[in-house]
């Protein structure tokens, strides 16, 4: 079975739909880890999509070719996980929402903040759960960085610098890579969903943003090289970048405050290794880098030449979010993701378009 009944009784039956990138190396494997949920159905049409998950989870999942198939046994299930392409995350959500289920909705939540919090309202007029699968707030260097923030190691920030940066100068195509406004596509909603929800999780609300975003790839059809500024309410100022073109990479976090600085390089093992099969139920140390990755917290000196001490980075807890989920539905625990937050971020990521086609610094 994909579940485990622990103290709290019969596992929670979670319906995932669509199993491409994000629902067979993300949230199908996740939701199998977590005590208290059990994936009882997974929502795709594809032969070899289906025969994929058999043969990770058995005969306990089964399959539905629609997701109307949900609605019509809803009375079945407890949660539903949209994982499925952007442009379908409204009209899904709504559906799952009106019938009276629980959502976890990939990011981005939506492709405006104002479907956003229609989301939000509507989810608490039905009084269910509305969560957002924001996993990069588990990541092993941002669960570090806010351990040397909330201890004051950095003293008061200035400066906080984000990167997710790949070298892929060949466009892959997909929806990923469409430049059709419905499919809300490119780097700005994709990565960028991602680095400005963590500046704003680190730093609280934006007053400004400023952003250029561009299309440098042959034949590529949207965004890939992205860059935005964000001015925070408190005077910290986030730089943000998202790039396919990058051919030297930056370091992944650079945060400068008034009494030293944290540089960190390389990204986050757990996406690797779930691409790879591994599985944190299974892996007994899941989300631990090596030593020789570690960032490193100093001042006045380059950490590549050795400035600084090594700061042991914190394992990745991509698991915690789903027992999280659990918590929030059985123990009426805090959502881990609130919609309200998605739509907070994508009050940024529409001010950082505009802001790209306009040559502008927009004020929230």
């Amino acid at each position: 079975m994909t579940g485990t009944t622990g103290t709290t009784g019969t596992p929670l039956r979670v319906a995932l739909i669509g199993y491409g990138l994000a629902g067979s190396v993300f949230h199908a494997p996740l939701i199998a880890a977590t005590e208290g949920l059990a994936l009882d159905t997974i929502v795709t049409s594809n032969p070899e999509r289906q025969e994929q998950a058999r043969a990770e989870f058995g005969d306990g999942v089964s399959f539905a070719a629609t997701p109307e198939e949900l609605w019509a046994r809803a009375d079945e299930l407890d949660l539903i996980v949209i994982a499925s392409p952007n442009k379908t995350h409204v009209p899904l959500a709504t559906a799952a929402l009106k019938a009276g289920l629980p959502v976890v909705v990939d990011k981005p939540l939506a492709g405006t903040a104002a479907e956003a919090r229609e989301l939000a309202a509507l989810a608490e007029e039905r009084g269910l759960l509305l969560s957002v699968f924001q996993n990069r707030r588990w990541d092993n260097d941002f669960l570090t960085l806010r351990k040397l923030l909330d201890e004051g190691e950095l003293g008061d920030v200035w400066r906080f610098e984000s990167r997710f940066e790949r070298w892929r100068p060949q466009p892959k195509g997909g929806w990923r890579e469409s430049g059709h406004p419905a499919e809300i596509g490119g780097l700005l909603y994709d990565l960028g969903s991602h680095v400005v929800d963590q500046a704003l999780v680190l730093f609280g609300p934006a007053a400004s943003v400023y952003a250029e975003t561009d299309v440098r790839r042959p034949g590529a059809q949207t965004d890939d090289d992205t860059f935005i500024a964000i001015t925070h309410t408190n005077g910290v100022r986030s730089h943000l970048y998202v790039s396919a073109t990058t051919a030297q990479l930056g370091p992944r976090l650079r945060v400068l405050g008034s009494q030293a600085g944290y540089v960190k390089y390389g990204l986050d093992p757990q996406e690797a290794d779930l691409r790879e099969g591994k599985r944190p139920d299974t892996t007994a140390e899941w989300g631990v880098e090596p030593e020789s990755l570690w960032g490193r917290v100093g001042s006045g000196e380059s950490p590549l030449t050795g400035g600084g001490r090594p700061e042991p980075t914190l394992p990745g807890a991509y698991p915690a979010y789903y027992a999280a989920i659990a918590a929030a539905l059985r123990d009426g625990a805090p959502n881990p993701v609130t919609a309200q937050e998605a739509a907070a971020a994508l009050d940024v990521l529409e001010a950082a378009r505009r802001s790209a086609a306009e040559g502008t610094a927009v004020s929230l």
